[in-house]
């Protein structure tokens, strides 16, 4: 009689490394986004004080790659992109986000670099996705 054995298949939150390295990154990613020129235009489409955004990001990428669901807990009924329509992003601004976020996971380095390059990817197409022009 064939027996099976019951595998358990890390999610991409806990491939990435769980919400520490998820936080690691977008601490980055809004450094970057704050201290280059090259994100001068995405940095003027936000508040003066990043803080609300900085806690909120890390939840957000926490839930939405199989981790806890806190964001969306917090936030039922929402989704990214009907939250950023009214700002109004560009081709320019959605590349200069993709660009900042990529720049965020690869300087974080998350040990499985082979999820880390699809967050990337994945992330990268949503942000463009959401430009308008």
């Amino acid at each position: 009689m064939a027996t099976t054995t019951e595998t358990s298949v890390a999610s991409p939150y806990e491939r990435i490394g769980g919400l520490a390295v998820l936080r690691q990154i977008t601490e980055r990613f809004y450094e970057l986004m704050e201290s280059e020129q090259a994100f001068a235009s995405l940095r003027a489409m936000h508040a003066p004080d990043l803080t609300a955004m900085r806690e909120s990001l890390p939840l957000f990428l926490a839930g939405w790659s199989g981790g806890p669901r806190t964001w969306w807990e917090a936030n039922p009924g929402k989704c990214m992109v009907s939250m950023h329509a009214p700002f109004g992003i560009n081709r320019e601004t959605a590349g200069q986000w993709a660009d900042a976020m990529r720049r965020a996971i690869a300087d974080v380095a998350p040990g499985d670099t082979a999820i880390a390059e699809a967050l990337a990817d994945v992330l990268d197409r949503m942000a463009r996705g959401m430009a308008k022009a």
